[in-house]
């Protein structure tokens, strides 16, 4: 495309040279009677010199327009994959806010869910609760090793101990689609948890004993990455040692293949190969993020059971590998309380998800709360930090102040898992809802007529080893110094350079080494170049959006950076059409969350809008958006690309809304009540799955009701019972007391008219 400009544009500026010089002639012999036939016949040959020989003047010029053009058309590309790259991150990171608030629910849920049949609180507490398992070790294998694999299975068959064969079975068959059975499955994370509980919290390597170590970051299910990172930096090995830095699951569509690889790797080489856990490690975040569904589709029979070790085996997963005494590497980060010396005597297997606080009571102290307010007021502190406290969200507090009557004043009141907090940027940030019971600010002493107040209680001994592992798992640094509340994830720390220089001055350490963040490079360097971020999943966002990268690290304790990107057509594409494309997936995702809070943005901008014009200015316009959505995004610049502009220069409001509608009919249920739908259809359909035990795509009507009458409790929904009695019969199609919610959740999908427009078009 340049090559073509540079053409034209030389093109026409000799072309006005010649008009120029031809006009000059043409002057200059007016009136010159005989002579103007010569100087006819003459001025041709000067002609074709001065377009074969631009005047250096003419060149410098050309340069000048080129480099000024080029450069305005790179500053504009630029701008529009940074605003898309934010657009994805901040939506990424409000869903992670929404699964902390989700699993607040599922707590909730529990207590209040045995109305529905007396087997109530068994629906999740599989997922939600550590199982007990009531069978040996020995009569655990035995039954594994009696799950009959039928003579029609095609896939890879291995036997423990793990070789070489194996492995190399494994990779060959998932290169060619194929499935592992779930006994394999089963015997692999069976001998994996054996292993794991021999482990430390923190792993120390030398690098004596090899001449390099490779590290990556977080692969989420995307297998072809680590196929590419395999193929390119070869196999793991006694002479080839890799670490994998957590979030090896969800998101991608290979997050089971990916685990058995690296176990397997793990078992045959288990002084080379290192696992550290990552915040995806965890059952919870499963729900939401695709790994449990994938499990569940692929292992129909086994699923449940493959899906309940893997809980023990996420428990025992390390949590920071040291190397050399020099490099400290965890998935997330630190927080000003981060001891190394303390987080290696933890007991990690107790965390079976880092967003439920564990349970605790105050019974060693013998008192009680005094009031409700006061365990809100001191509830409020954000997930694991141990920085400062927060704000509490709307909808937690509307939802406390509902359900005032079923609280009580014991001790023993369940525990939550989220937290929220008081934004690190200047922008306020959409929150997740409060923590459970912490430290009590006022207590009483139940033999006393009158209150007495007491010191907070030191928090003990679990709680601390809770807030430790959800600062290495969620934590990200930030460019000021000092630790705060991550609230732009809803847990975990914001660490300043002045964090990580004491923590490492502190260990004797040089570098830190962590994941947790997608980059556009796969890689990136802060704090002076103490802090490294290594992602390893490259087009996480959208196809070509960024690139994966790892590092090997030597002796001499210098990094070197292997950047690579999986795509089958991303290198036939231009700059920018890799840009327009990603940019186009972002502003769908960015203009469904608008649709989502259709209402609330309605009712805000008509605050602005008194003449009832339906337009408001720009800056009316962003402030509002902002105020709603709050995810700390560039609205001016993006407000092209989302509403039109009117005749007198201000936004027409209703068309943020008029590329986005329902994919179907929507069964008859009021607008309130179908926004909310819309907003939490992600929620409720990893609530509907849970329920759903056969995982037949059904419920019952009054399992939905009750679930649905909690969710809307929960978030503080003002919908009625009778709308939900309503919609409840209204899509019972066949009238058989259950409900197919797979087609529920369908109706209640959002479709873009553009890619509408486009199908039918195709």
């Amino acid at each position: 495309m340049i090559c073509m400009f540079l053409h034209r544009f030389f093109w026409m500026l000799n072309e006005e040279e010649n008009q120029n010089n031809l006009s000059d002639s043409r002057s200059g012999i007016m009136g010159c009677g005989t002579s103007i036939a010569v100087e006819s016949q003459t001025r041709p040959s000067e002609t074709d010199r001065s377009i074969k020989q631009s005047s250096p003047a003419l060149t410098i010029k050309a340069a000048n327009l080129i480099q000024r053009w080029y450069r305005r058309y790179v500053a504009r590309l630029e701008m529009r994959r940074r605003y898309t790259w934010n657009i994805f991150q901040s939506i990424e990171y409000a869903g992670e806010q929404d699964q902390l608030q989700l699993s607040s629910f599922f707590t909730f849920m529990l207590d209040n869910f045995t109305q529905v049949n007396e087997n109530g609180p068994d629906l999740i507490s599989h997922l939600l609760d550590s199982v007990v398992d009531p069978l040996t070790e020995e009569v655990r294998q035995l039954k594994y090793e009696q799950i009959v694999v039928p003579e029609s299975y095609s896939g890879p068959r291995i036997s423990f101990p793990l070789s070489v064969t194996d492995t190399n079975a494994l990779l060959s068959a998932f290169k060619e689609e194929q499935t592992l059975h779930g006994k394999y499955v089963l015997q692999l994370l069976y001998e994996t948890k054996k292993f794991l509980k021999q482990m430390p919290n923190v792993i120390y390597l030398s690098t004596s004993y090899a001449k390099e170590i490779t590290i990556c970051g977080d692969l989420h299910g995307r297998l072809d990455d680590l196929l590419l990172i395999f193929y390119k930096n070869g196999l793991p090995s006694a002479e080839n040692p890799y670490i994998f830095n957590g979030d090896f699951v969800d998101r991608g569509k290979k997050s089971i293949e990916i685990i058995i690889i690296l176990f397997a790797f793990l078992l045959l080489y288990p002084d080379h190969m290192h696992l550290n856990r990552g915040n995806h490690e965890d059952h919870i975040m499963n729900l939401r993020y695709g790994f449990t569904r994938e499990v569940m589709q692929k292992y129909k029979k086994h699923g449940r059971e493959i899906l309940q070790l893997l809980q023990d085996v996420f428990s025992l997963l390390p949590l920071a590998t040291v190397i050399d005494n020099k490099v400290l590497i965890v998935h997330g980060g630190i927080s000003d309380t981060t001891d190394l010396d303390f987080l290696s005597t933890a007991e990690r297997h107790k965390v079976k998800s880092a967003l439920r606080l564990p349970k605790r009571s105050l019974d060693h102290l013998n008192v009680r709360s005094c009031s409700r307010s006061s365990s809100r007021q001191s509830g409020r502190s954000r997930l694991g930090s141990p920085c400062s406290t927060g704000r509490t969200s709307r909808a937690s507090h509307r939802m406390k102040k509902r359900f005032t009557k079923q609280e009580s004043c014991s001790s023993s009141s369940s525990s939550s898992s989220s937290s929220s907090s008081s934004s690190s940027r200047n922008t306020p940030r959409r929150l997740p809802p409060p923590s459970p019971s912490l430290p009590l600010e006022v207590l009483q002493v139940p033999f006393l007529d009158s209150f007495v107040s007491l010191e907070p209680p030191e928090p003990p001994r679990e709680e601390l080893e809770w807030k430790q592992i959800v600062d290495i798992l969620w934590s990200d640094p930030k460019n000021q110094n000092g630790c705060s509340p991550n609230t732009f994830r809803g847990g975990g720390c914001y660490f300043g350079p002045d964090v990580t220089q004491a923590l490492l001055q502190k260990h004797g350490l040089c570098l830190l080494i962590r994941s947790h963040e997608c980059k556009q490079e796969g890689y990136e360097l802060c704090h002076n170049g103490q802090v490294i971020t290594i992602f390893s999943a490259s087009n996480y966002y959208e196809e070509g959006s960024n690139r994966g990268a790892y590092i090997k690290l030597g002796p001499e304790i210098v990094p070197r950076f292997f950047q690579y990107q999986v795509s089958r057509c991303t290198r036939k594409l231009t700059l920018h059409q890799r840009v327009r494309a990603a940019e186009g997936s972002a502003l769908r995702a960015l203009k469904e969350k608008l649709y989502a809070h259709r209402s609330e943005l309605i009712a805000a901008f008509q605050q602005y809008d008194i003449d009832n014009t339906g337009r408001i200015s720009i800056s009316e316009w962003a402030q509002v958006v902002e105020s709603i959505l709050r995810l700390d995004l560039p609205w001016r610049t993006l407000r092209p690309r989302l509403a039109r502009l009117g005749p007198d220069g201000d936004v027409e409001y209703e068309s943020c809304f008029e590329d986005i509608s329902p994919g179907e009919p929507i069964p008859p249920v009021t607008p309130n009540l179908a926004e909310t739908l819309y907003r939490y259809r992600t929620d409720l359909e990893i609530i509907f799955n849970i329920i759903d035990k056969d995982h037949s795509g059904q419920i019952s009507i009054e399992e939905f009701r009750q679930t649905w009458k909690l969710f809307s409790s929960h978030l503080g929904v003002a919908v009625n019972d009778q709308s939900i009695d309503d919609m409840a019969r209204s899509i019972d199609f066949n009238k058989d007391g259950s409900i197919d919610f797979n087609e529920f959740l369908e109706a209640f999908r959002l479709v873009h008219k553009l890619d509408v427009k486009e199908q039918q078009q195709g």
